[in-house]
């Protein structure tokens, strides 16, 4: 081979690695971000056609705060409460410390990232309340009252 084509070879296989390199390297720091989202049952039980996810996994879990489970330490802002969804045998507890959101409260859907420290035990570090889709702030409802809704199938559009 001519030394100018392996010059060539050189400076091609020298791109490949470095570009396969960073891509190595951009695939690692996303894993390492990645949050799944589970439903509490779905951590007892495992997602359909996949294992439970391990003690010590990042995740994201979504569900409805127990009635009566949500227990507050009194000498600091940490927090308590079960989770369930579907199935409302089975509960996954959320440990939160910090300010839960206003329109955190019973029998409401929470989402929360954090991480799992027992099979049924989170660790949160984000506690994030799900509002109505239907909320409007009082005085737009004020302002509303008087002005009849027409969809935009009636108005031509």
């Amino acid at each position: 081979m001519n030394p100018r084509r392996q010059k060539r070879l050189a400076v091609v296989v020298g791109i490949v690695l470095l570009v396969s390199g960073a891509i190595g390297l951009m695939l690692y720091a996303l894993n390492e971000n990645i949050d799944l989202f589970y439903t509490p049952s779905e951590i007892i039980d495992g997602k359909p056609g996949a294992a439970i996810p391990p003690v010590g996994q990042r995740l994201r879990i979504g569900g409805m705060v127990v009635e009566g489970s949500v227990s507050r330490d009194r000498q600091s802002l940490a927090v308590s409460f079960d989770l369930v969804d579907v199935d409302v045998n089975k509960a996954v507890t959320v440990k939160y410390a910090g300010i839960l959101p206003d329109l955190f409260r019973e029998g409401q859907g929470i989402v929360a990232t954090g991480v799992l420290v027992e099979q049924s035990t989170i660790e949160a570090h984000e506690v994030l309340a799900k509002h109505d889709e239907e909320y409007m702030p009082p005085e737009l409802a004020e302002k509303m009252k008087g002005i009849k809704h027409v969809k935009p199938t009636e108005a031509g559009y």
